[in-house]
């Protein structure tokens, strides 16, 4: 007797003679919470490339490699490459204003600069364009300090031997004697 076999859908006969592969196991996961520092060279690497950096470091770095005077002056907007090749770039910088001729005086100290970060020529030429910097994140305020704890709520925290817990006890005392009554929901 002929074993059974399925039958042809459309005129098609199945191919017996293609051999089944092994499933291959996928790579290990890693079920560990990560930093967002982390992921972001990863998710922001296409947008960089797109708009001509090879590193998004030297965006990010850009404090450390020029300094902080400079920093405030200048940011950097591209770096071009000839076809085909990842080295003798032009470095295209957005410069403030009336910085631009003092840019231009030190260019060659920049390019020295960043071709150190790199570790190889990058940058051959600098291309300065005046212009707006992008906005840098504004600096947070320091918090208020909290007020005294109330005396009627103080008696009844200096009872509390460990000295981290009644600082903590505290501040939350004297947070909740700051407050203006009940909180408004929008």
């Amino acid at each position: 007797m002929k074993a059974w076999r399925p039958p042809a859908r459309y005129g098609m006969e199945p191919d017996m003679s293609k051999r089944v592969r092994a499933p291959q196991e996928p790579p290990p996961r890693s079920n560990r919470p990560r930093a967002v520092s982390e992921l972001l060279p990863a998710i922001g690497g296409a947008a960089f490339r797109r708009f001509g950096f090879v590193q998004s470091a030297i965006v990010s770095r850009w404090p450390d490699i020029v300094g902080p005077r400079l920093s405030t002056a200048s940011a950097p907007e591209s770096i071009r490459f000839p076809q085909g090749e990842k080295q003798n770039g032009v470095l295209t910088l957005v410069v403030r204003g009336a910085h631009a001729p003092m840019m231009q005086h030190i260019a060659p100290e920049i390019i020295e600069r960043v071709n150190r970060f790199f570790g190889y020529p990058a940058v051959a030429r600098l291309q300065i364009r005046q212009g707006e910097l992008p906005m840098a994140a504004p600096r947070r305020a320091a918090p208020p300090k909290p007020q005294p704890v109330p005396p009627e709520m103080g008696d009844g925290l200096r009872q509390i031997a460990d000295p981290e817990l009644r600082a903590v006890l505290e501040s939350l005392a004297a947070g909740v004697a700051a407050t203006r009554g009940l909180p408004k929901v929008s």
